[in-house]
């Protein structure tokens, strides 16, 4: 798998935000909440493009466990501006950060192998340290039960 650390400059997420575990989000949650934000994606002024956005934002606690722990995701499109936010979503600023970028091939069901590597092993062989977040983008190759999926993943590093 291809890593790369990259740095992007600071950016803006509209959507909904969901308190949940890795187990009630992958239980249908996450996919009711996408389909309701696709439905309404034209209510969302100032939309950078199509890509969905799934952000998550962990706790930083030693004890933390995303399986059993809840933690908050954010579902939404990047926005070049924060004006007029629908009703019902959320608004979120994302700082300048540095990130070590790799993407995700195969069914969605299988992206916690990926995680547990980058979390697992390659943060801590390369020297880094993660942040409190990462975020992936669903573009035109995100196909969830496909084993041509892919999903390109952002983890946010000190």
């Amino acid at each position: 798998m291809e890593m790369k650390v990259i740095t992007l400059p600071a950016f803006h997420i509209v959507g909904y935000s969901i308190e949940a575990t890795v187990e009630e989000f992958e239980s249908g949650l996450g996919k009711s909440y996408d389909h309701k934000l696709v439905e309404r994606k034209d209510e969302i002024q100032h939309r950078k493009n199509d890509n969905v956005m799934l952000m998550q934002i962990y706790p930083m606690n030693e004890d933390f466990n995303a399986k059993v722990d809840k933690f908050t995701h954010l579902i939404g499109y990047e926005v070049t501006s924060l004006e007029n936010v629908p009703s019902e979503m959320i608004s979120h600023e994302v700082p300048d950060s540095k990130y070590v970028k790799c993407t995700h091939r195969g069914i969605e069901s299988e992206i916690g192998d990926t995680y547990d590597y980058v979390y697992g092993q390659w943060i801590c062989e390369n020297g880094h340290e993660p942040k409190d977040y990462d975020f992936e983008i669903w573009d035109e190759r995100y196909q969830p039960e496909s084993a041509s999926n892919e999903i390109d993943i952002y983890v946010a590093l000190q």
